[in-house]
């Protein structure tokens, strides 16, 4: 915040998430004309809102805009397959986790920490690795629902999982508040003066919340698809992915505060499954 006030940016993306969220107000999406008029409709609403975009935003707003916006559009096609009684519900809960996800990682950091914030804060282009992983869920997705269709209608494992992405989101964004100007979304390799050893709250409970909380999100968002390959997968992926992150973070932690952060780890797991983070030497 910048005296109390959210930044230029972060009100910017909150507009057009929410301008983008607006396509379940398009007349006729929610009923049951055909696939090809609700294309049609997405098509001209999509061109609607990318003129209004261009005409409102120069440069930086633009850019965020445009991101915001299409993850907002995301989010509300994700609640009209929700909300429309098709067989593709469980698929609209998961585009709902899922662009909600990348736009609040945005917003909580034009909240929290202003300076750092940049469009990589949505995420959007997190790595290669992530990117062909979210393709590969889709595709599995797509293939067991046309070879198995009831695979993918088994509701209470869907719930389950999107009671999982649920506590996960919350767990994440609850350490990103707590920690305030002290998250960042890139491993720190110097020490700024305002850096604190954050130990309250969620970090009361684990070292690493933030990771905590993607973790359990990325597996959910698979229970959601019912997708047994990816679950699977992304549970692998994801522990290598934090086991290493971890490390490296708590050895520049190390460095960082010293005897305050092993006494520290010493009380506090980080609550992931068998990681166990940096060694310290007796």
């Amino acid at each position: 915040m910048a005296g109390g006030r959210l930044v230029p940016e972060g009100r910017v993306s909150a507009g057009c998430f929410a301008l983008g969220v607006s396509v379940t107000l398009v007349p006729g999406l929610s009923g049951t004309q055909s696939g090809f008029i609700t294309r049609v409709l997405l098509a001209i609403y999509l061109a609607f809102i990318n003129v209004l975009l261009l005409l409102l935003y120069r440069g930086l707003h633009y850019q965020v805009a445009v991101r915001a916006c299409f993850l907002g559009f995301v989010c509300g096609c994700g609640l009209l397959l929700s909300f429309g009684g098709s067989s593709w519900q469980h698929f609209g809960w998961y585009l709902c986790s899922l662009s909600f996800f990348h736009y609040s990682e945005y917003l909580v950091t034009a909240v929290i920490n202003p300076k750092s914030l940049s469009l990589d804060s949505f995420l959007l282009n997190h790595s290669m690795a992530y990117t062909l992983a979210a393709m590969s869920s889709w595709v599995e997705f797509t293939i067991e629902k046309l070879l198995f269709p009831g695979l993918k209608q088994i509701t209470w494992l869907s719930f389950l999982g999107l009671l999982m992405v649920l506590i996960g989101e919350s767990l994440r964004k609850a350490a990103m508040l707590t920690a305030g100007s002290n998250f960042n979304h890139i491993v720190q390799n110097e020490k700024a003066e305002s850096h604190r050893l954050v130990t309250n709250g969620v970090y009361s409970w684990s070292r690493h919340p933030s990771y905590v909380g993607w973790f359990y999100w990325s597996i959910g968002t698979q229970v959601i698809l019912c997708n047994p390959i990816c679950i699977v997968g992304y549970t692998l992926a994801s522990w290598h992915f934090f086991c290493e992150r971890i490390e490296e973070e708590e050895i520049t932690l190390i460095q960082f505060f010293g005897k305050d952060y092993e006494q520290y780890k010493k009380r506090i797991p980080t609550r992931l499954p068998f990681i166990k983070g940096a060694k310290i030497d007796p």
